[in-house]
């Protein structure tokens, strides 16, 4: 049975943190960044375990925190790697739904000023129009619900995403009335 936690996923840039905040507060719920999560258990910035340590430690790393989060009542803010851990995208998605932030490449790119410091997970050679045709399948497989986020900001999307769960109950209790 699925507990009561929504997942926001996106790429970077997305707002899933600060859209986060705003939803777990409209819905009374808890909130969580699991990329916030990793920074206080490894001690240091996403970027310098992508730096010093390589892309595939950092996903085993986010992998672990994803596989040992435990939180009912809560929405959680993911890293925008987080679909490729297909065991942990699993694990969080039995533990709530996933919703997907969904924002053009184009908007993307006007969002996120500085790629360098935001600890972005990318291959060596890899741009970011690259990860976003690479991710967008992904995230698109997983989701639950989907809002698209263009052209609304934050406090409209978190009203979006909480308009659609409550429609989807009442869809849901209305299979019982018919």
């Amino acid at each position: 049975m699925k507990t009561t936690n929504l997942i926001l996923i996106g790429m970077p840039g997305a707002g899933k943190s600060t859209v986060g905040v705003i939803l777990a507060k409209r819905l009374g719920y808890n909130f969580i960044d699991t990329d916030l999560l990793i920074q206080a258990q490894e001690q240091c910035r996403l970027q310098e375990i992508i730096d010093q340590r390589g892309v595939e430690v950092f996903r085993q790393i986010e992998e672990q925190v994803l596989l040992n989060l435990k939180a009912t009542r809560t929405v959680i803010a993911t890293g925008g790697s987080v679909i490729y851990s297909q065991q942990g995208v699993e694990k969080i998605g039995r533990a709530g739904r996933l919703v997907y932030l969904q924002v053009s490449l184009d908007e993307l790119q006007r969002r996120i000023a500085d790629m360098g410091q935001r600890g972005l997970v990318m291959n060596k050679g890899q741009n970011f129009a690259d990860l976003y045709r690479e991710r967008t399948p992904l995230y698109e497989k997983f989701a639950e619900l989907t809002v698209d986020c263009s052209e609304l900001n934050a406090e409209q999307v978190a009203a979006e995403i909480e308009t659609q769960l409550v429609s989807g109950i009442l869809d849901v209790f209305s299979q019982f009335l018919d």
